[in-house]
């Protein structure tokens, strides 16, 4: 069970508001630890209710925010103010999670897509400490085209504030049709990115996938073989470099890309559960 989710404001570092959500347990659970959710590109933590309300059900309180430039966040949708923005954000979100926690208690990160990129490049840096981290179709290969590479090689350069259609086919989110025309629908989902955005991106998977031989913080990647969105094979580099005794892997090979989101999402939650279970 869960008590209802609160919504408050966290003011960054240059005074922008960021909007946080918490689903906490009832009074009087006993607290397993606590999950971060880093959404990922557009979306925002909202759409992760679903997912926060299992974690509670296991005994984890859940703190999701969204990002600089989307949901209820300030920013230009899709916008990127400097390269390190959304570590900066995440840092500080993590700094006032633990300042709220008991000494003890696990804080786990769990991102999906751009936010699993955020949340392992956050790792890979080890800008601050975590127990933790799950990886849900991480952005570790964003597969760009050579042209595409060429334009991100430029672009950022001259105009890194120009934002554009981030070209995501919204048909290939999940196989269920009432998931897609609630994103379709949803007024906090935006469609752009900015060209330094979309560098951000582009540089920090390959790099994170290059620290992977030196992973020690205990990690639950989970991708989608069927996915379009993301390149699965950012995923399978890292896990063919990462530490087997650190790093589970389990890939879905018939999902798309939001594979909390799909039709049949059970052994999705059921492999989370257990990994949970064997850590925490």
């Amino acid at each position: 069970m869960s008590a209802p989710s609160t919504l408050s404001t966290f003011v960054a570092r240059d005074g922008d508001n960021v909007a946080i959500q918490d689903w906490p347990l009832d009074q009087g659970r006993a607290l397993r630890g606590v999950v971060i959710l880093v959404h990922g590109l557009g979306e925002h933590a909202g759409r992760y209710e679903h997912v926060a309300h299992h974690l509670n059900d296991w005994g984890f309180a859940v703190r999701g925010y969204d990002q600089y430039g989307h949901g209820e966040s300030g920013g230009p949708r899709g916008g990127l103010p400097s390269d390190n923005r959304l570590l900066d954000d995440l840092a500080d979100i993590v700094d006032s999670t633990r300042s709220r926690m008991q000494p003890a208690s696990p804080l786990i990160l769990l991102g999906h897509s751009m936010g699993g990129l955020v949340a392992a490049r956050f790792v890979s840096l080890e800008l601050r400490p975590v127990q933790g981290l799950v990886l849900s179709s991480p952005a570790l290969d964003p597969g760009l085209s050579p042209l595409q590479k060429l334009l991100l090689a430029v672009v950022p350069r001259i105009a890194p504030n120009l934002r554009v259609g981030n070209g995501l086919n919204v048909d290939l989110i999940s196989h269920d049709p009432a998931v897609v025309k609630a994103y379709q629908n949803d007024r906090l989902v935006h469609d752009r990115v900015s060209g330094r955005l979309a560098r951000f991106i582009a540089d920090n998977g390959p790099a994170t996938v290059a620290t992977a031989p030196r992973w020690h913080v205990p990690t639950l990647l989970m991708y989608a073989g069927a996915d379009r969105l993301v390149n699965p094979a950012g995923s399978r580099a890292f896990e063919a470099l990462a530490p087997k005794q650190c790093v589970s892997t389990q890939c879905f090979e018939s999902l798309y890309h939001e594979i909390f989101n799909e039709l049949d999402a059970g052994p999705v939650f059921a492999a989370l559960q257990h990994w949970l279970d064997a850590h925490f």
